[in-house]
C-alpha cells in the first residue's frame, strides 16, 4: 500500500495559497475565461488529438475546450492547472450543465498494473483517510477548512483487458450540515505505454449516480493511438513508473481532496461575482452551469 507520508504530501502539494487563487478582479478574467473558451471550443462529432499520445471520440452534443482555454478557465475558478491539463469536456445540448470532465495526460512512464489484482479497497481507503488527517494541519495553517472522506463512491475498478480504471471519493469539510450537495471527482483514467490519460468527472453528489454512465462513455471514447498503448511497451527501452496502479489511485485522490477544498473557498466567496461574469459570457458556458453553486457548493 501507498505510505501516508507520500499521500499527505501530495496533499499538502496540492493546495492553493488564497492569495494566489483570488484574482484581483475576479469577475473580469472569469469573463474573459468564458469567453475564450466558448471560441475555442470544438463541438462533437469529432476526433480530438490529445497530447500527441492519444484520440478521443467526441461525440455529438458534447463540446472539448483545448487546453490554452481550459487551463484559463479553471484558474478563473481558483484551481491549480500546469502542462497536464488537456482540455475540458462539457455537455452542449442544452439540458444537463451540472458536469465538466478534466482531461489530463501525465507522462509517468508504464505504470504496472500487478497490484489490482489483490489490492483491498477497505485498506485503500483507511491509508486515505490517514493522509487526509496529516494533511489537515496544512489546511489550518492556510485557514482553509479541514477535510474528511466519507468513503467510496465508486470502489476502484480496474478492467485488466482495457487498461481503463473507475473510482471515485466522497469528502466534506469538517462538521459541515448534514444533506449539504458536495462536489465530487468522478475518476477515471486509460493506462497507456509512456503514461496515462486521466478524465475526471466534476459534479455535485446528487448528480453523480446519474452522470457515472456519460463519465464511463467517455471514458471508452479515449484510446492512445498505435505505438502509443499499453500493449506496445518495449521492456527494453521504455520508462516504467516508480508506483502501481493502488499508489496512483491513492496519489491523485489526494490531490483532488486538496483542490476540491480550495475551489469550495474560492465559490463560496465569489459566487455572485462569477455568476455576473457567467451571465456577460453567454454561450454554452451560460449561467445555468454555474447558479447550483449558489451557497458556496464546491464544483
Amino acid at each position: 500500500m501507498p505510505s501516508i507520508r507520500f499521500i499527505a504530501a501530495l496533499c499538502a502539494g496540492a493546495i492553493l495559497s488564497l492569495s494566489q487563487a483570488f484574482a484581483a478582479d475576479p469577475k473580469a478574467e472569469m469573463d474573459a475565461a468564458m469567453q475564450a473558451a466558448n471560441t475555442a471550443m470544438q463541438k462533437g462529432p469529432a476526433d480530438v488529438a490529445v497530447a500527441g499520445q492519444a484520440t478521443l471520440k467526441l461525440p455529438v452534443n458534447v463540446g472539448f475546450i483545448p487546453a490554452k482555454e481550459s487551463r484559463r478557465l479553471l484558474e478563473a475558478m481558483g484551481n491549480r492547472t500546469s502542462d497536464e491539463t488537456q482540455g475540458l469536456i462539457i455537455s452542449t445540448d442544452g439540458q444537463n450543465a451540472n458536469w465538466f470532465m478534466v482531461v489530463s495526460y501525465t507522462a509517468a512512464g508504464y505504470i504496472k498494473d500487478d497490484d489490482a489484482k489483490t489490492w483491498n479497497a477497505d485498506e485503500l481507503l483507511a491509508s486515505l483517510r490517514e493522509g487526509t488527517e496529516e494533511a489537515n494541519q496544512e489546511r489550518k495553517t492556510r485557514g482553509i477548512p479541514e477535510m474528511e472522506i466519507v468513503g467510496w463512491v465508486e470502489k476502484p475498478l480496474y478492467d485488466a483487458a482495457s487498461q481503463r480504471l473507475v473510482w471515485s471519493l466522497a469528502s466534506h469539510d469538517k462538521g459541515q450540515a448534514s444533506g449539504a450537495d458536495n462536489g465530487i471527482n468522478y475518476n477515471t483514467l486509460v493506462l497507456g505505454r509512456e503514461g496515462y490519460v486521466s478524465m475526471n468527472l466534476v459534479t455535485g453528489m446528487k448528480e453523480v449516480e446519474a452522470l457515472k454512465p456519460v463519465a464511463k462513455n467517455m471514458l471508452a471514447a479515449m484510446a492512445f493511438d498505435s505505438g502509443k498503448r499499453y500493449a506496445d511497451f518495449n521492456a527494453g527501452t521504455d520508462k516504467v513508473a516508480e508506483y502501481g496502479l493502488a499508489a496512483l489511485v491513492a496519489g491523485v485522490a489526494a490531490k483532488k481532496l486538496g483542490l476540491l477544498a480550495v475551489i469550495g473557498i474560492f465559490l463560496a466567496k465569489f459566487a455572485k461575482i462569477i455568476i455576473a461574469a457567467v451571465a456577460v459570457g453567454g454561450g454554452v458556458l451560460g449561467k445555468k452551469w454555474w447558479n447550483r453553486k449558489k451557497g458556496g457548493e464546491t464544483a
